[in-house]
């Protein structure tokens, strides 16, 4: 609030000038909003992007964790699931894989034994090459790479929620950020 001193012919100051006058009541949460709104309109698209991919981060990463889920009903790590997985789409060599998981060879024969010893994976020599071996999924290995799409692949219930305008709509956007180039 702020004062208005006038002062009489003698320079005193008049009883009524001495009264603070109202200002516009403004809450501090008003106030807060409209400085926001002042900063977001220089930083607005950015700030909207920051505040999207927040969410999405929280919506897939977070809230719906299913690299956990996975890993639990299979038995096994979700980097062997992850492998499998490859393997199922398309049998390979290690060396294909280990670049294509960005796993150091080691490892990944590591873990491809494992596969092997579950009766998932199985190696073969390669046709034209006798220095290496060709990766594939048994039929085991497909069901159970088959059973960690579908669990990976189920939507969160809030996503089901959804009403269908607003589904269709974020369908046509994923759809955008996901298309190459």
């Amino acid at each position: 609030m702020t004062e208005h001193t006038t002062r009489t012919a003698e320079g005193a100051p008049t009883a009524a000038d001495n009264a603070p006058t109202a200002a516009p009541a403004v809450s501090p949460a008003e106030a807060f909003m409209a400085e926001s709104a002042a900063m977001a309109a220089d930083s607005a698209p950015e700030a909207a992007a920051e505040r999207v991919w927040r969410n999405l981060r929280a919506l897939v990463l977070e809230r719906n964790e299913r690299r956990k889920e996975t890993a639990e009903a299979l038995g096994m790590s979700f980097f062997r699931i992850k492998a499998l997985r490859r393997i199922a789409a398309k049998p390979s060599r290690l060396s294909e894989l280990a670049t294509e998981l960005a796993s150091d060879r080691p490892y990944l024969t590591l873990v491809v034994d494992d596969l092997v010893k579950r009766g998932l994976a199985e190696r073969h020599p390669h046709p034209t090459d006798r220095r290496c071996k060709i990766v594939s999924a048994t039929p085991a290995g497909h069901a159970v790479a088959d059973r960690a799409n579908a669990i990976l692949g189920s939507p969160p219930p809030a996503l089901l929620a959804l009403p269908p305008a607003d589904l269709a709509a974020l369908d046509r956007i994923t759809a955008v950020l996901t298309t190459d180039g």
